[in-house]
């Protein structure tokens, strides 16, 4: 934990009068006039010196390594620009987004003043707000770091009726394919099977297969497509409809059962799926925006073949709906300067510093107008897709157990080839209610 200024110069005081930097009179009697001399010695010594300057308060800024810089950059840009009122520091967090998590629950369930802003997981923002590890938004502020952004992603930073966070950046998956090969992207789900199938071995659909939040992430984003969802928006009791269900789950098991399917599909993450994508040997992928930049830079055959679309639909003629992620500043409930955090992270969270995360870190602005800025279009030359996308985004379930219906779904679904989509609706719900009576995995 980091001591406060004061704390720490308290404690050089102390430690200065031990080794006895400071000059006093040597007491060989004890008694009155001795105390009295020591006194009279340290209060003369206390004065002679400067007096000591105000230290600018410095703002713990937990979020994940960004390795562009600009994040980096933005925490200077802020602390010059608050003229000395503040400073920002940034803690990393480590790689894993469930390690991310781990650590900053603990600290916050330690109280830990350390933690001035944090940089969430969209889905950590109802969590984090019930349990009072955050603060809220004052009104004043959240109209400041609300306006002009996508209403998906302002709705995925509010919990409970307030605003919990301000919105810094988003994304979501596009279906990425490639040109040389296919003439034309498939609309649905069954359609991109059947065209991947008559490719052969080159047909391969990259999606993510792994026991993790990836694999509740498509089974979440097929669901929407098919007109359902996991819990009900206004209850949050559990929903699953049964069509819609039975529909995502049908797609899930035809895909995995299919010679489309990667031999890896159990064990796909989000970068083995942009890997095998970059080896040339597969024709689609579901994916982050992230596998653009990467592929340009590292496969520029396969880039200068690679097109862009719409998240496959499940139902013909009804769009796909795909689940936004991103990251949210939330301010934390034990810090010791929450007015400052506040102007700290609306700083963070400005039209120039989102222009910048673009632009040098790839990272999807909140602020809808940016899309239409000349270096973000020249990082994401498919920005209108990706804002249509984005305006049509779904989120995960908004409660505080999130992270036990995750877990009861990922689950419940693993492998997807043994996937039987009657009876697995049963066998989901049952999981999905055990995780909302906290009786669920941890």
């Amino acid at each position: 934990m980091i001591s406060s200024p004061s704390r720490r110069n308290f404690h050089g005081q102390a430690a200065s009068l031990q080794a006895g930097a400071i000059p006093g009179p040597v007491c060989r009697q004890p008694g009155r006039h001795c105390l009295a001399a020591l006194l009279l010695a340290l209060s003369f010594t206390a004065g002679c010196g400067e007096e000591p300057a105000e230290t600018v308060p410095v703002l713990g800024w937990y979020v994940f390594n960004e390795p562009s810089g600009a994040l980096a950059e933005a925490a200077r840009s802020c602390s010059l620009a608050s003229g000395e009122r503040y400073s920002i520091a940034i803690s990393v967090l480590p790689a894993d987004a469930d390690q991310q998590r781990e650590q900053l629950v603990r600290r916050l369930a330690a109280r830990d003043p350390a933690i001035d802003i944090i940089g969430m997981d969209v889905i950590w923002t109802a969590e984090f707000a019930a349990a009072g590890w955050i603060l809220p938004w004052p009104e004043d502020l959240a109209d400041t770091v609300t306006e002009g952004r996508l209403g998906s992603a302002v709705e995925g930073a509010t919990f409970d009726g307030r605003l919990q966070a301000a919105p810094f950046t988003t994304n979501t998956q596009l279906l990425w394919y490639r040109t040389d090969r296919v003439g034309m992207p498939p609309e649905t789900w069954d359609e991109m099977i059947d065209l991947a199938e008559s490719l052969g071995s080159q047909g391969t659909i990259q999606v993510q297969g792994e026991r993790y939040e990836g694999l509740t992430v498509f089974f979440n984003s097929l669901l929407a497509s098919a007109g359902g969802s996991i819990l009900d928006e206004k209850s949050a009791e559990i929903a699953l409809d049964q069509t819609a269900t039975e529909q995502a789950l049908r797609v899930m098991h035809r895909l995995a059962a299919s010679p489309a399917a990667p031999i890896s599909l159990s064990t796909n993450r989000e970068d083995q799926c942009r890997l095998a994508f970059e080896s040339g040997n597969s024709s689609f992928m579901v994916n982050y925006t992230f596998v653009w930049p990467s592929a340009r830079q590292n496969a520029p055959e396969v880039a200068k073949n690679m097109g862009w679309a719409r998240w496959p639909a499940v139902i013909p003629g009804r769009p796909g709906r795909v689940t936004i992620g991103g990251i949210n500043l939330g301010v934390g409930a034990y810090s010791a300067h929450p007015d400052l955090a506040f102007a700290a992270a609306a700083c963070l969270a400005s039209e120039a510093n989102q222009r910048l995360a673009a632009a040098k870190g790839g990272l999807p602005p909140t602020i809808a107008s940016l899309y239409r800025d000349k270096e973000v279009r020249r990082v994401f030359p498919f920005a209108d897709l990706l804002l249509e996308t984005l305006e049509n985004g779904v989120q995960r379930p908004q409660t505080p157990l999130y992270n036990d219906i995750s877990l009861a779904v990922s689950h419940t679904l693993h492998p997807m080839r043994a996937i039987d989509p009657e009876k697995d609706v049963r066998r989901l719900r049952e999981k999905i209610e055990r995780a909302l009576r906290s009786e669920g995995l941890l």
